[in-house]
């Protein structure tokens, strides 16, 4: 059979040449199933209420021996880890835009040019706060609407779906008349701290259950979901100069 040459070049990462037989190469994409994991939040405001779910990752990481596997990548605008879990391939996503913009990053990584794959949004998971939970409480969402989270609203802007499963890790309201937007853009107290921990090892547990069970793996539009158009390609979203989204088909 005919060896086919080709050729990945990726931005962040340097050449590489790789010769298979077209059924083989054919082969490993189709029995490979990539997920990617997204921890929402604002770059350079870690230990922060609304990047909690950058936290998440970061606990995953560490969990899988990658905490110093995180490198920049220009093209999705964030950082990134590339991993295997089991037969799974897994991209860890933190992105480096602000929290309002998130899904720019989120859309252009399911767009991996390096990978010749385009990742279905079912297979994007975002893992975010919650003001309506409490401090300790976790929930899995499987589609439906952004709730008011405006990372969340970014990502189904610019995927246009709302498909995508989310972890919602409960952050809490604020007390005696602190503002929401102060609360969450407030670090947690030594209190909570002592709590964040154990909510972070919970979280990496269902995300690694997530991840390993096949029947969370099928891409079924999950209850709720509302499905991406069917113009052949995704939206494009673009960040203007005053750091907000402009999307064009």
């Amino acid at each position: 059979m005919a060896v086919c040459s080709i050729l990945y070049t990726c931005p962040h990462t340097f050449v590489y040449i790789v010769y298979l037989t077209a059924s083989t190469l054919l082969g490993r994409l189709s029995t490979r199933c990539w997920n990617i994991i997204v921890g929402l939040g604002n770059p350079g405001m870690n230990g922060s209420r609304h990047s909690v779910g950058m936290a998440v990752l970061e606990a995953l990481a560490a969990r899988l021996r990658l905490a110093e596997s995180w490198h920049g990548d220009r093209h999705v605008s964030g950082e990134v880890i590339v991993s295997d879990i089991q037969d799974t391939q897994i991209v860890l996503l933190r992105p480096r835009l602000l929290m309002n913009i998130n899904g720019v990053s989120v859309a252009k990584a399911g767009e991996d040019s390096c990978l010749f794959l385009l990742i279905k949004p079912e297979h994007i998971l975002l893992v975010h706060d919650d003001l309506d939970k409490p401090l300790g409480k976790l929930a899995m969402k499987q589609g439906g609407s952004a709730r008011g989270h405006n990372g969340v609203r970014s990502c189904v802007e610019c995927l246009q779906t709302d498909v995508m499963p989310r972890l919602r890790v409960g952050i809490g309201r604020p007390s005696g008349g602190t503002l929401v937007n102060r609360h969450v853009l407030g670090r947690f107290s030594q209190e909570e701290q002592k709590i964040l921990s154990g909510v972070l090892e919970q979280s990496v547990d269902i995300l690694l259950s997530q991840l390993t069970d096949e029947d969370v793996q099928s891409p079924l539009l999950p209850p709720g979901g509302r499905p991406a158009l069917q113009t052949g390609k995704r939206r494009v979203c673009s960040i203007s100069p005053e750091k907000d989204t402009t999307c064009q088909t």
